[in-house]
This record gives structure tokens, sequence and C-alpha cells, in this order.
């Protein structure tokens, strides 16, 4: 006798998450009557934070519905663009460069490079924060309430996906790269004792810091952050 399957449709936007073994012919799956659809979704690669809808036989379905033997379940992928948590972004270790520009655009973004999977789930909850990564099996963890991957190898296409699929409200030059903090403009006079005689002779606007007080202007880097904030621009 044969066993009980069913088939899952995966979208092509969504065919990238597969495991190599499901990319080249059409995707079926057992079923024991025990295994949910959002399980056998994820075992086969795609992450339910990827999903925006699941329907069996065109009637939507949950990630709960235990798939029926012939049934024929399709799997699409999240609509953009999709509602950002009021607290923002965190991002995993590996994203330090992204968490920096969008720091530069001003979305509030946390970031720690020091946090394992356990602890970043466990940050992301307490802040209701939507947790940013490349690693599909920290988005498949149960604990975790709001994930997201990124897509892209380089920085420019990684912020690039982010502000396609959040649209995020952007305030440029208003929060500190470093730490997150919110940047305040403040007289050269005030911060006169941390900066160096070159700066202090060369610059006469800055920012500072309100929480780890470090400074900041308008420096050899400038036009690289201001190319940075105009592609943003574009991008929105």
């Amino acid at each position: 006798m044969e066993p009980a399957r069913a088939q899952i449709l995966i979208a092509d936007d969504l065919r990238i998450f597969l495991r190599p073994r499901y990319r080249t012919a059409p995707t079926w799956v057992r079923c024991d009557g025990v295994s949910t659809l959002g399980h056998l979704v994820q075992s086969l690669g795609v992450p339910l934070t990827e999903v925006g809808s699941l329907t069996v036989a065109g009637t939507p379905a949950s990630p709960s519905y235990r798939p029926q033997d012939g049934d024929v379940a399709r799997v699409d992928a999240v609509r953009r663009p999709q509602p950002l948590p009021p607290a923002g972004f965190l991002l995993d270790v590996h994203l330090g460069t992204l968490a920096r520009r969008l720091r530069l655009l001003g979305v509030d973004t946390a970031y720690s490079n020091q946090a394992d999977d356990g602890e970043l789930v466990e940050q992301a909850n307490a802040g209701h924060r939507l947790l940013l990564t490349q690693d599909r099996g920290l988005l498949c963890r149960r604990a975790l309430r709001a994930g997201a991957y990124v897509r892209g190898a380089r920085p420019d296409d990684q912020l690039a996906d982010v502000l396609d699929r959040f649209a995020p409200e952007l305030s440029p030059w208003t929060r500190c790269p470093a730490c997150n903090g919110p940047l305040v403009a403040v007289s050269k006079a005030s911060v006169d004792s941390l900066l160096r005689p070159g700066t202090r002779r060369t610059y006469k606007d800055f920012s500072q810091c309100h929480d780890c007080d470090k400074v900041y202007w308008r420096g050899a880097h400038a036009t690289t952050l201001e190319a940075i904030v105009r592609a943003a621009s574009i991008c929105r």
C-alpha cells in the first residue's frame, strides 16, 4: 500500500530556501497524521517567517493544519512592504555592517556581536523587536516571535532588501552608528576637550550621542556615508 502523500507547491520567490534535493522535482511529503503543514514547510528549508500565505486546494490554511493524502498545498512569499514592529530591529552577530547602515538612516536597530542564538531570540522577544538574520535555522526556532531572512551577500544588497521589505521611516544622521543612541547637535566648545587638534581646526559642526557620548562630524568618510543615504532614499 502506497504511503499517504501531499504535494507542496513553493512560490518561485521562496525556492532559494529549498534544500537541494527538493529543487529539481515536484515536492511531495509524507502525511503521517501528526506533522503540521508549517512543520513540513520548514522541513523543506523554508522558514515560516518568509511565508505570507498557505492554501490547500485554494482554501486558506493555517500552519497547524495537518495535510491529508492527496492534498495540494501552496506556499506564497510574504507580501512587501511588511509591517515593522514599533520597537524596530535586532540583528544577529553576522550583520554588523548592515546594523551600522540602518542606524545611519535613523532606523532603530539593536545589535550585539557577542550574543548566541538563544540570547538573540530572548532579546528579540523581550524587546518586541524583529530579528534579522541569514541563519535559516535561527528563524525556524519555535520560540522566536518575529524574524526575517536578509537577502544578499553585500551590505548594499542587504540594506536594499530590508528597505524594500519593511519600508521603515528614515531619519538620517539621527542615531549613533556605534550604539543606536539618539544624536543631538552640540556646540564645538562643549566637545572641544574630546577633539583631536586636526579635527578642532578643520570642522565646526558636531553632534554627540546621548547614550555613549561619542562625537560625530562630517569628516573624511562623509562622501561615502552620504552616498548610502542617497541610495536608501532612492530605494524608498
